[in-house]
């Protein structure tokens, strides 16, 4: 199944160079060749939309999209050990919501979406020329493509260009947050019910009507952040047509969703089929595990040790209503208190979805205690790797072994830096929640409630008998982990200003990070968003 899209992404990675620095939003092109030459077969068009698809390969990188979405929440941190990761004080920046427009990670995000957006652009230009009714087909879905970059663009910068015409060479000015909403909804209400509604070799990884209502109903639940009018019955309406239509279904076992190889899954709308070899740049195995991880899976590279979760997110996954003693796990940072699996005896009900994590005490191939000679003194384990959820602090002598890892997708045994799991964009079980929160939001708490206590099931968790907005907002916690969704949530449901794990109070302004400042040099039509410098008023 990951054959068909693969070969499609190669072969586009082939035809065109995407560059991740560019800062110009309008793009030249040497490399392409000239349309009414090349898409003679379907074959050629496959292969020149490649191209598109390719653009997705920085989500699973460090420093990208996905880490300021995620280092910006209460779930994940990346603390400075030492010498290491203070890298000027920009991962620090995003944990404590004190962004700076010169911070090189919004500028890598920035580029990442419009290097996107130019290369659906472009592409719609050249089919456009063909005039073809094959062309037709693929200018469809890449305007559904297109609406999903602008879609990540406005959650994530607001007010931002709205660039669609490939010839236009001017410098795009800023466009307000609800003229790009209006943008994304409009493109995906043309183009959704002219969409493939297949689900096999030849859909795999591109955009279906399924996918692009998946863009919508996020679109819609997060309306009244971006425009000030929420939209939750559309956006249970879009949910309820995947749900029901989609042919989509939970998989019993929530961790096959991110295995090795996942390409089976049934509860996967789109994903991004990363490859170690064809399609490399999935990194989280490097940027998570400890620099001493090496011989625990016989990996052929040294890790980072960088990402880690905020243990509060990580005692989240025990529930106090369901567990008479200590309100989460307890740790100490000495290996006796911990069993073999590296979960406190003294705890009580266990989330299945701890999977998500990967704690304890850490062991090589050959059933030996991984050693980590760098240890500090007043690490109470010494030597032997033990991830411990507990964090002593974010700066600057953030301990080496502190910190539950990120073990959302499988690490495979002789990997290399880059892994073979495809990244998950959407999936059925974020459609369920989003539909739950919809309801709920409508007052249809009953219905939302049933919704709510399916995904419980399958963790391994009683089910709710009340449902209430801080239950629904642990929930979507728990479930999406890592999914690049909590960010949007946090500020949904009012917690994103709310004080965390070394972090304070912030300010409302906060919730979009700012426009680039190399993106405000290279073009002056660019306006800042407000409270950041350099902002008007």
């Amino acid at each position: 199944m990951k054959k068909s899209i693969k070969r499609i992404i190669t072969v586009g990675l082939g035809i065109t160079c995407f560059t991740m620095s560019c800062t110009n939003l309008d793009e030249e092109v040497y490399d392409t060749v000239i349309a009414d030459k090349f898409f003679k077969t379907e074959d050629e068009f496959i292969a020149s939309l490649g191209q598109a698809y390719s653009s997705f390969g920085g989500i699973g990188n460090h420093s990208n999209l996905w880490s300021i979405n995620e280092i910006s929440s209460d779930e994940i941190v990346v603390s400075t050990k030492g010498g290491d990761w203070y890298d000027g004080g920009v991962l620090l920046q995003l944990h404590e919501h004190k962004f700076a427009p010169d911070n090189g990670f919004f500028n890598n995000a920035w580029t990442f979406i419009y290097g996107g957006i130019n290369a659906c652009n472009r592409l719609i230009f050249q089919f456009k020329a063909l005039g073809t009714p094959e062309a037709e087909a693929f200018i469809i879905e890449l305007r559904a493509v297109r609406a999903l970059w602008y879609y990540w663009a406005v959650d994530a910068f607001g007010n931002v260009p709205l660039v669609v015409d490939f010839e236009d060479a001017e410098p795009p000015a800023t466009a307000s947050r609800q003229e790009v909403f209006n943008f994304i909804e409009s493109e995906l209400n043309e183009v959704i019910p002219l969409l493939p509604t297949a689900k096999d070799a030849s859909t795999y990884g591109r955009m279906t009507k399924w996918s692009a209502l998946a863009v919508r109903c996020k679109l819609y639940l997060n309306a009244g952040v971006y425009t000030g009018t929420p939209q939750w019955q559309k956006a249970a309406d879009d949910a309820n047509e995947i749900i029901t239509n989609g042919g989509y279904m939970l998989e019993d076992d929530y961790k096959s969703n991110f295995a090795a190889n996942n390409a089976r899954s049934t509860e996967n709308i789109f994903v991004y089929p990363y490859d170690k070899v064809f399609a490399p740049g999935f990194n989280w195995i490097a940027m998570t595990l400890s620099v001493a991880s090496t011989p625990t899976l016989n990996l052929t590279f040294q890790p980072w040790n960088g990402y880690q979760t905020v243990e509060e997110f990580y005692n989240s996954y025990i529930d106090p209503a369901q567990n008479p003693g200590p309100q989460g796990p307890v740790w100490k940072g000495l290996t006796k208190d911990l069993n073999q699996d590296g979960i406190s005896d003294d705890v009580g009900t266990q989330d299945l979805r701890l999977s998500n994590f990967i704690v304890g005490p850490q062991y090589n191939q050959d059933g030996t205690r991984t050693l980590d000679g760098g240890f500090e003194a007043n690490d109470f384990d010494g030597a032997p790797v033990t991830f411990t959820p507990q964090l002593n602090e974010i700066y600057p002598q953030g301990l080496r072994q502190a910190g539950a890892r990120i073990g959302k997708y499988e690490f495979e045994v002789g990997s290399t830096e880059n892994m073979s799991n495809d990244f998950v964009i959407f999936r059925l079980s974020d459609i369920i929640l989003s539909l739950a929160e919809a309801k709920h939001r409508l007052g249809q708490t009953a219905e939302a409630l049933i919704l709510v206590n399916t995904i419980r099931e399958r963790a391994g968790v009683d089910p709710y008998l009340t449902l209430t907005d801080d239950l629904l907002y642990a929930e979507r916690g728990r479930e999406m982990y890592a999914e690049m969704t909590r960010r949007q949530d946090q500020i949904r449901f009012g917690k994103w200003d709310d004080a965390w794990w070394e972090k304070d109070v912030s300010a409302p302004h906060y919730q979009l990070f700012p426009i680039p400042k190399a993106q405000l040099d290279a073009n002056d039509k660019l306006v800042q968003n407000p409270g950041y410098p350099g902002a008007g008023g």
